[in-house]
């Protein structure tokens, strides 16, 4: 009975040190394996230029309000739209297509105009075909130039940062029609 409970005692200490040994060594390897890699990481800054086309008029609008308040005919506070717009290379609606914006707008403000733009710049065209970036912030439209934040990418530009520089070059009031000049600069990391 005592060599039972010796042995007993014995088997518990051996998988104690068992348990203790593995997660020490374990955690000691993890912690040299991290120190070993060195991962090499450059950001790499690009500037991107085009023309954005919001269609809200006419037979084949681009944007389209999907909500809003009740008792307003027009575009008032709380009016929200969705839009497939084209970006292209020039300001000329019929220039070379670079991509779509996709995504939604909304008047997010009772004093003024402006807007919360929550939308992503995909592109179909160069080097950039198939990498979009996305873009979450405010648009003061009636400033001159409005900046927005970059809050991430895909593709080419995963893990994206920067900012986006709007400039409305044409409006029409009637139709609510613009054409808005971007000049965006997104930084991306490169690991090598």
């Amino acid at each position: 009975m005592v060599s039972s409970i010796s042995y007993s005692v014995f088997t518990a200490y051996f998988f104690v040190f068992l348990s203790i040994f593995f997660v020490t060594s374990n955690g000691f390897f993890y912690e040299e394996l991290t120190e070993g890699i060195a991962i090499k990481r450059t950001e790499k800054t690009s500037h991107l230029h085009f023309y954005f086309h919001d269609i809200v008029g006419g037979k084949n609008p681009t944007a389209v309000k999907i909500a809003g308040p009740l008792n307003s005919t027009g575009y008032g506070f709380g009016s929200t739209l969705i839009m497939d717009d084209a970006l292209t290379e020039g300001p000329e609606r019929t220039s070379k297509l670079v991509g779509r914006a996709q995504g939604l707008y909304a008047i997010a403000a009772q004093e003024d105009v402006s807007l919360l733009m929550v939308v992503n710049f995909a592109f179909m065209e160069g080097e950039y075909n198939g990498s979009s970036i996305s873009i979450l912030g405010r648009n003061p439209v009636l400033n001159d130039v409005r900046e927005m934040p970059i809050v991430g990418g895909s593709g080419l530009f995963r893990f994206a940062s920067g900012y986006a520089l709007a400039h409305t070059i044409w409006f029409d009031s009637k139709t609510g029609d613009a054409t808005v000049e971007y000049n965006v600069y997104v930084t991306t990391n490169e690991v090598s």
